[in-house]
């Protein structure tokens, strides 16, 4: 029996480790995850265990090698961001991989902006609100100045994605998507490596920079191999590869993020301190994005209202869109305003409304969804403005929430409001952006599922 093509997608969270086989129509075939222990660097704080997620990336390549039912054509990453692992001259691992989430020292970190002309322009120019360790140069520039033996001894710093390249083909490669996420790292500006990064002697530490779509190297001799991405610029890559006219792609989970590929514009101090950011798509542009600690808002509120109304906490999940309710909630002037200028609130109105106000479960849930819609708006509106979008996609949780999905295309009457799903979002991305370098059949047209959801009349 003939071997089915595939390309190998490695992808790579910061829980799940994934590997994934797509078939040339961008299907998956097979699929492993695996969850692996964690280590701790020299404080004590849990970090990525490197040696043993590279064992595992080698083992698990091997085995699909050695299947009978799959020929594989081509490899690539996607990878978690903020994260380096560091090389030596002999091109070994040296270092632990910092956790992001590790607290940044105060004194450093204000000593660094203070020397490169403060938060506000260096946030500006990078496109990076002050993040500590997840804007991942800063995690360089703390080594230079605590560890100055070990920052010597770097010869590489990769990226998580690239260093996952370089395990199986052996190049050196830094990546445009990686440099480009919240880092501190890139002059969106100007399009090259922010001045600091020169003055502190880090840009010497970088690989030469690859197109996210070129051959890195090979494996196996024949097989090539992607340099990697970045997770959350993979996932955008299904929707940038199916629709030209201008979207937005709002990505609901826990956060829910509101990505802008059609928005250039410098970020405003204003945006920079509502929790917005931009980042580099594979093909180099600008994403403007926004967020909101929405998923995580309605989790907190629905296990209220599920103690209030004694019912299981995902009783949501059985409440159907009611119209009348939401003339209702209309009517009473209900829905909660926020203005302009203000700071974006964390919590919704709903934190603060009284339960017994509320006839049954199914009409305080509106009007949490209610409340929601208000702050989604207005974190959706920072990156849509002064753009011509004409559709949002809404992939992930509230996407299948059709109270959610209705009211939404309730506050966007001029925008087209659709569900989307895309099964693996993130390894799809990977997959199509090698497409050339290994497919020869035509990109397929259904690899995002759609459902529009029409302005309530």
């Amino acid at each position: 029996m003939a071997k089915l093509p595939v390309i190998a997608i490695f992808d790579i969270g910061k829980t799940n480790k994934k590997l994934l086989l797509f078939d040339e129509h961008y299907k998956v075939v097979h699929e492993e995850s695996q969850q692996l222990e964690e280590t701790t660097d020299e404080d004590g704080f849990a970090c990525e265990d490197v040696l043993l997620l590279t064992n595992w990336v080698k083992a698990t390549f091997e085995k699909v090698l050695q299947d009978e039912r799959f020929q594989v054509k081509a490899v690539n990453f996607s990878a978690y961001g903020a994260s380096f692992v560091y090389l030596d001259k002999n091109k070994e691992v040296i270092l632990p991989l910092y956790n992001y989430l590790k607290p940044y020292a105060p004194e450093l970190q204000k000593f660094f902006y203070d020397t490169y002309g403060g938060e506000s322009m260096v946030s500006k120019e990078t496109a990076s609100p002050v993040l500590g360790n997840l804007n991942s140069g800063m995690q360089l520039y703390r080594l230079r100045y605590e560890k100055p033996e070990k920052f010597a001894q770097i010869n590489y710093a990769l990226h998580l994605p690239q260093y996952l390249c370089f395990v199986l083909s052996g190049t050196l490669h830094t990546d445009i998507t990686s440099i480009g996420c919240h880092t501190n790292l890139w002059d969106f500006q100007e399009k090259k490596y922010h001045e600091w990064v020169i003055k502190e002697h880090v840009a010497e530490k970088f690989a030469p920079i690859l197109k996210s779509n070129a051959v890195a190297g090979y494996t196996q001799e024949e097989i090539p191999v992607g340099g990697g991405l970045h997770d959350s610029s993979s996932a955008l890559i299904p929707y940038l590869a199916s629709f030209h006219e201008p979207f937005v792609l709002l990505s609901t989970g826990t956060w829910c993020i509101t990505l802008n590929p059609f928005n250039h514009s410098q970020l405003s101090d204003l945006e920079l301190h509502q929790d917005c950011l931009c980042y580099l798509s594979y093909e180099g542009n600008p994403v403007k994005a926004s967020r909101l600690f929405a998923g995580y808002e309605h989790e907190q509120q629905t296990k209220r209202l599920a103690e209030y109304f004694n019912v299981a906490n995902d009783y949501y999940k059985q409440v159907e869109y009611n119209p009348a309710i939401v003339q209702s909630i209309i009517e009473t002037k209900a829905f909660a305003k926020t203005s302009n200028d203000e700071v974006m609130i964390k919590e919704s109105a709903f934190a603060n409304r009284e339960l017994l106000h509320f006839s049954s479960y199914e009409h305080a849930y509106h009007q949490l969804i209610a409340d929601l819609i208000t702050q989604q708006v207005y974190s959706t509106n920072l990156v849509l403005k002064g753009t011509k979008v004409k559709r949002i996609f809404v992939d992930g949780g509230f996407g299948k929430n059709p109270i959610f999905m209705h009211m939404l295309a309730d506050a966007f009457t001029n925008i087209e409001v659709f569900a989307a799903s895309v099964a693996q979002a993130s390894s799809l991305g990977a997959a199509l952006a090698f497409h050339k370098n290994w497919n020869t059949k035509a990109l397929p047209t259904d690899i995002i599922e759609l459902k529009y959801y029409s302005e309530s009349k």
